[in-house]
């Protein structure tokens, strides 16, 4: 038996709860894992509330909060190639195990081994960040020298995408409330504070002639008053809003496989991906990580320290 924080039922905070549960079994094609180190995302609160059921598989309750984790193989499905009981990986839990927990099941498609160097602290980051901001920016493929605005740049995603958009030697902006301004600008960004005023105009006094490309981590109304910011309407990217073809834009194209998991392990060991770790929370205290990410107000990214 192993502990694991999940939820008895959709709905807010109030539904989450700490619960033993057996270790689970891999498929034939799923390793389990001791967790070492899982990350915390918006996702695991939206599937929480119930908002993305398309996600959630139909598993049954309670279910196991969190995606993406860091640990060791204790046992391999009869079809796993490329990894070994002992290795230490990474990866994705899509197939319903959860991270939150001192064991889980990964795809063994969408894990990969932790490179020497690499600590499974930062390489719990990069499932979701890491890999998200190779895809946004390998979507987009804008030369050097061009402009690109990221809306809610102080997440990790949005820090993410900063860091490597500036290693591509694009010229970087961003917007985040005030809180977020130094770390932005501590990766090369120039920095918009949104609850300053009007983010729009801002903008276009920065860059006149519009932006090469815009990607947007917030969505909604905020969205809705970046996307013309962008000279050309199919070079705006969208995170989370799945709404964002009906302004000429695109959803990102994810690709969760184990080459793109390996691609940004060797960026965070060349120092390209530098994840910043705001808080690392230990298993007991997952409730507080998962409420600074539902707030909206953390800065870079949160993680839970299990083992």
């Amino acid at each position: 038996m192993g502990q694991a924080y999940g939820f008895s039922r959709h709905g807010g905070p109030e539904v989450q709860e700490f619960f033993d549960r057996p270790d689970p079994v891999p498929g034939r094609d799923e390793v389990l894992i001791r967790v070492t180190v899982a990350g915390v995302n918006p996702l695991d609160h939206l599937l929480r509330s119930g908002l993305v059921p398309g996600l959630d598989g139909g598993r049954p309750f309670p279910r196991v909060l969190g995606m993406e984790a860091a640990g060791t193989v204790l046992a391999r499905g009869e079809d796993v190639e490329g990894l070994e009981v002992g290795d230490e990986v990474f990866g994705f839990a899509l197939t319903g195990g959860g991270t939150y927990a001192e064991t889980t099941v990964l795809s063994a498609s969408n894990t990969a081994r932790i490179p020497a160097g690499l600590s499974a602290t930062v390489a719990a980051t990069l499932p979701v960040a890491g890999t998200t901001a190779v895809d946004v920016l390998d979507q987009l493929s804008l030369p050097a020298g061009a402009s690109i605005l990221v809306n809610g740049v102080g997440g990790g995603v949005g820090l993410a995408i900063a860091q490597l958009a500036v290693k591509r030697e694009l010229r970087v902006t961003g917007t985040g409330s005030a809180a977020k301004r130094e770390q932005a600008e501590a990766v090369g960004v120039r920095f918009i504070d949104y609850t300053a005023g009007d983010v729009a105009a801002a903008a276009r006094e920065l860059v006149p002639d519009g932006f090469d490309g815009v990607v947007d981590m917030v969505g909604g109304a905020s969205l809705r008053t970046v996307a013309p910011l962008s000279r050309e309407p199919r070079n705006v990217i969208a995170v989370g809003d799945m709404s964002v073809p009906d302004l000429g834009g695109r959803f990102v194209e994810r690709r969760l496989d184990r080459e793109n998991l390996e691609r940004s392990a060797r960026l965070a060991l060349d120092g390209v991906l530098a994840p910043v770790i705001s808080a690392v929370h230990p298993l007991s205290d997952a409730p507080a990580a998962l409420a600074v990410v539902e707030s909206g107000h953390s800065s870079g990214k949160v993680v839970i320290k299990v083992a």
